[in-house]
């Protein structure tokens, strides 16, 4: 019997990869049931923010099985999907082959293999938690925007309701991980959830981090009470650099 990845804090990218790879042909469905449906409600919220327009090139970072690129490719934009779960990557292929406007490609976010400022905007949804070391990513992210381009985060918070705090620990503690387990292929992957969803920045800190690696107009908005944050942000334009279009 094969024995199922499961990650820890420490982020190993080959466990954390294998983790995801174990889960991507469900991993959709998963997170609808998981979430109770919001997960529909934040991908089009990150695509407002975003704010796609025809022609731009966007890069969806931790894309997964392409969900949200194939949302913002119906703008118009062109997207790269990338993921560096290999099974992520294949199961999105497979299922939109043939949708104009998204390219998939396997990519570590501390390491992309992209030219310097390729992209007018570069988003990641629910991944920037799973990267070893997230500031490098976020300096990644950096490099290949275009001056003035846009930096759109969904991730994971910490709502700042004490009572609405309250009541996520136990649904993360007490119901996440017995439905997880029941329709997932991997419920261990999901208590890794719940770890690194404790361990992660909180919203003030996220925006610091995202200043720190070089952003600027850093701001952020709560969703479903601040169990999701949407951060926003943009590169600097520099001499000689120019607004994408």
């Amino acid at each position: 019997m094969t024995q199922s990845h499961r990650a820890d804090l420490q982020k190993d990218p080959a466990r954390v990869s294998g983790m995801f790879d174990e889960v991507a042909a469900g991993y959709d469905r998963t997170n609808t049931i998981l979430s109770v449906g919001n997960d529909r409600l934040w991908r089009r919220a990150t695509t407002r923010a975003l704010s796609p327009r025809p022609g731009q090139r966007i890069l969806d970072l931790a894309a997964g099985t392409g969900t949200s690129s194939v949302a913002i490719a119906r703008t118009g934009a062109d997207v790269v999907a990338a993921d560096f779960s290999p099974g992520m990557i294949a199961e999105g292929r497979r299922r939109h082959a043939g949708v104009s406007g998204v390219s998939f490609v396997e990519a570590d976010a501390t390491a992309l293999p992209f030219e310097d400022e390729e992209f007018d905007a570069v988003t990641i949804s629910f991944g920037l938690r799973n990267v070893q070391d997230a500031d490098a990513g976020l300096r990644e992210m950096l490099r290949v925007t275009k001056p003035g381009g846009r930096l759109v985060i969904c991730e994971f918070s910490h709502p700042t309701s004490p009572a609405i705090s309250a009541l996520y620990r136990f649904y993360n503690d007490r119901i996440l991980p017995p439905v997880a387990r029941l329709v997932s292929s991997n419920g261990d992957a999901y208590d890794y959830l719940n770890e690194s969803i404790r361990a992660w920045s909180d919203q003030p800190a996220l925006a610091g981090r995202i200043r720190a690696a070089g952003w600027t107009d850093v701001a952020w908005r709560n969703l479903t009470l601040g169990v999701v944050a949407l951060h926003r942000a943009r590169k600097p334009v520099g001499d000689g650099g120019s607004q994408p279009r």
